[in-house]
């Protein structure tokens, strides 16, 4: 007999679009079949139509059977496949093409659909490993060399200029810069660096130039742990597709069993005659085949898919709908998550003689030409007033503090506390800024020459639905926790702002997954919020994982389950929501299923009170019902 083969595309592009697209154009060509021999059919055309029916066969169940075999043959193992493809054998063999047909089209569209709903891109971990620079500039007695940073040994010292990325995790052994490590502990504003602090890989470098110690070998620094604990969590299948996998197995051993036992017993128990053991054999097998019991969880997901994708959430399987609905805590990022990730001028603050306007004048002037996002925010304000700019004289950074300038032949001086330990700020001034602080706000002084003119405040606003999220998901009885690489001080006060109950601040990538997993040890499921590498993963790690889409890495977004696609984090709530609900409507069908087929086969033994085509009726209208449920869950 000659081998059906099922030619695949050459090219790259045509073979991605069969990968993508092949399951529906070979249901489609199963449908198409059919049709044709219901047409031939109906013109008398036996011969034809039966050709056709074959070829829906061959067409819409290969994959299935070949499938089913494997498993067969290669595991000692019996799968609803299998199972399926003889199911409709047994319809065709005894004349009844048609519901063999429909048998093998229904679990084909199926099959293409969840191949649709369930994809799952790899390209996570080839998008975190674009942070890992693959080249490293080596000081050696004053001489700078370039080599390749896995050839990098402990105390190598490495040249970072302004703006690069740093190629390995060390400690600052010359020079002084602000360090944007957003991709690590997902803090919003760069962190001011000095000889002897830490620094990772990965993370950018600000405007100064900076010698570090290597103190980590490449596959040891703190990006390629955080690729590690990537792959190790995608690697473990979640409880619920173990169990649908298991439910799976053991249905299909059941049904061959007791078909096998209903060709063999009845001749010798209840005296029935051959043919009429093998033609009820049959419409067990057929009343027994599981696209009922299939179809009661897919359609389902899927349109609970659907309905989720309108708003704006976007399921990557239905395995991730099915945890969201028992998740018992949501844990949020705080950066580009709870806020909004970019650093606002909030209070201006005169002493003296100062007006704010004026007083956000000479600031914004002095910090006109600094890149410093504290900085950036300052000037934006000052913009966004209307207020006129002038450019300073004799701009100078003080490392890690703040900068000093000439504006109108007065010297100003704009930083943090410690950089004016030669300025006498009083103790009213002082309370105030220590209440800013209080409240999660980064606080900037202001001196003309050697007097305290103001002070003014930076914060990364929390989100307006922020506050709305955290009590629908309290009144849910799901419980919220904030995780963050911030400042226990920061923390604090955007836990108060939101209402969060338990608070996690100062953690690295790997103690987010540590804190998931207390998490869940303490409470059960636990969903992640997050948009940065940081948060890969805890992302990854825990039951349920959700970036943030439109602003959020590309490694956040592949390593989630769910993906809010507009940041409308007022979703989650939603999300959850539709996940219990389809989680009742799936229970549901599958008890209507398994109860239509327990019915139909009693009802095919006791009496023989169904004949082939009613038990094709029975069958079909179980499926058909169990579809129209599921489907509830598009609204």
């Amino acid at each position: 007999m000659a081998e059906l083969i099922i030619p695949r595309p050459q090219n790259r592009l045509s073979s991605e679009l069969w990968e993508k697209h092949g399951a529906a154009v070979v249901t489609g060509a199963c449908l198409v079949f059919i049709i044709m021999a219901w047409l031939a059919g109906k013109n008398e055309m036996g011969g034809i139509e039966i050709a056709f029916y074959v070829l829906a066969y061959l067409i819409g169940g290969y994959q299935k059977a070949l499938e089913g075999l494997e498993t067969l043959f290669k595991e000692k193992d019996i799968d609803v496949d299998l199972l399926m493809v003889v199911a409709a054998i047994g319809a065709a063999v005894i004349g009844y093409w048609m519901d063999g047909a429909i048998l093998i089209f229904i679990f084909s569209l199926s099959g293409a659909l969840e191949g649709y709903t369930m994809e799952r891109t790899n390209r996570d971990i080839k998008s975190i490993m674009s942070l890992l620079p693959e080249q490293a500039v080596i000081l050696e007695n004053g001489v700078e060399r370039i080599v390749k940073v896995d050839t990098l040994k402990l105390g190598d010292i490495i040249l970072v200029r302004p703006g690069e990325r740093i190629s390995a995790d060390g400690i600052i052994s010359e020079g002084y810069s602000a360090i944007n490590q957003a991709s690590i502990t997902g803090e919003a504003l760069p962190v001011d660096k000095e000889k002897g602090d830490e620094v990772f890989s990965g993370t950018i470098n600000g405007q100064g130039a900076i010698q570090i110690r290597v103190t980590s070998p490449a596959e040891e620094t703190v990006l390629s742990k955080i690729i590690h604990l990537v792959q190790e969590a995608k690697n473990e299948k979640p409880p619920a597709q173990l169990f649908l996998e298991k439910f799976e197995g053991i249905y299909a051993k059941v049904v061959v069993l007791v078909a096998i036992l209903l060709m063999i017993l009845p001749p010798y128990l209840l005296g029935w005659n051959w043919d009429q053991t093998i033609y009820r054999a049959m419409i067990f097998l057929v009343v027994a085949s599981p696209c009922a019991l299939v179809s009661s969880i897919m359609p389902a997901m899927l349109s609970a898919i659907s309905n989720a994708a309108r708003h704006g959430v976007l399921f990557k399987g239905g395995v991730h709908l099915q945890n969201i609905a028992g998740v018992k805590v949501v844990a949020f990022d705080k950066t580009g998550t709870l806020t909004v990730g970019r650093p606002k001028l909030v209070d201006v603050l005169p002493f003296a003689s100062y007006s704010e306007d004026e007083l956000l004048r000479v600031t914004a002037s002095v910090e006109t030409l600094s890149e410093h996002p504290i900085a950036k925010a300052i000037v934006q304000a000052a913009i966004e007033k209307g207020i006129s700019l002038t450019l300073p004289v004799g701009l100078q950074a003080i490392h890690g503090l703040g900068v000093q300038a000439s504006l109108d032949q007065v010297e100003y001086s704009i930083g943090k506390r410690n950089m004016f330990t030669d300025i006498f700020v009083e103790q009213a001034q002082d309370k105030i800024a220590s209440q800013l602080e209080e409240e999660g706000k980064t606080v900037i002084y202001i001196a003309a020459g050697h007097k305290l003119i103001g002070i003014m405040t930076i914060q990364d606003s929390i989100r307006p639905w922020a506050k709305k999220i955290i009590s629908d998901l309290k009144d849910m009885g799901v419980r919220t926790a904030l995780l963050t690489g911030d400042s226990n001080t920061t923390a604090m006060a955007i836990a108060k702002q939101a209402g969060i109950e338990d608070v996690y601040s100062e953690l690295m990538p790997q103690q987010k997954v540590e804190i998931v997993q207390k998490l869940e040890n303490l409470y059960g499921k636990v969903a992640m919020v997050g948009d940065g590498v940081n948060d890969a993963p805890a992302l990854a790690t825990a039951s349920v994982g959700i970036a943030i889409g439109s602003g959020g890495t590309d490694i956040a977004m592949e390593t989630a389950d769910v993906i809010l696609m507009k940041d409308n984090i007022e979703n989650i709530p939603f999300a959850i929501q539709l996940g219990r609900r389809t989680d009742k409507v799936i229970k549901q069908n599958i008890v209507f299923a398994i109860a239509v087929a327990l019915t139909l086969v009693t009802l095919n033994f006791i009496g023989g009170m169904i004949n082939l085509p009613e038990g094709v009726v029975g069958h079909e209208g179980s499926t058909v019902l169990v579809i129209l449920s599921g489907l509830r869950l598009l609204r």
